[in-house]
């Protein structure tokens, strides 16, 4: 049985993606709480941020180094990652010395 689809007032639309730009909330805990899909309010807030790119404020300089220091710690975490990805084969036969 197909499900009817629910439509959204544009008002509803624009106050859900000023909780994601305005409030720096992650998608997923938005989407959860006013009870829509993540893809479909992640398209929303795409739709928007392309719509306004020009609008952003530029970062200050506390905010670009926040933002450089973030980046470099993001890289460290990924390489972390994909080397404990690469760690010791985790099977009974190894763990037996077989």
């Amino acid at each position: 049985m197909a499900q009817k689809r629910r439509k959204f007032s544009p008002e509803f639309r624009d106050e859900a993606v000023k909780m994601v730009v305005v409030e720096s909330r992650p998608i997923a805990e938005v989407a959860r709480e006013i009870q829509v899909n993540e893809g479909t309010l992640g398209t929303w807030v795409s739709r928007y941020r392309q719509e306004h790119a020009g609008e952003e404020p530029p970062l200050n300089i506390s905010e670009r180094a926040r933002l450089r220091e973030l980046e470099r710690e993001n890289r460290e975490l990924r390489m972390k990652t994909e080397f404990l990805g690469k760690g010791v084969p985790r099977t009974r036969e190894f763990a037996m010395g077989s």
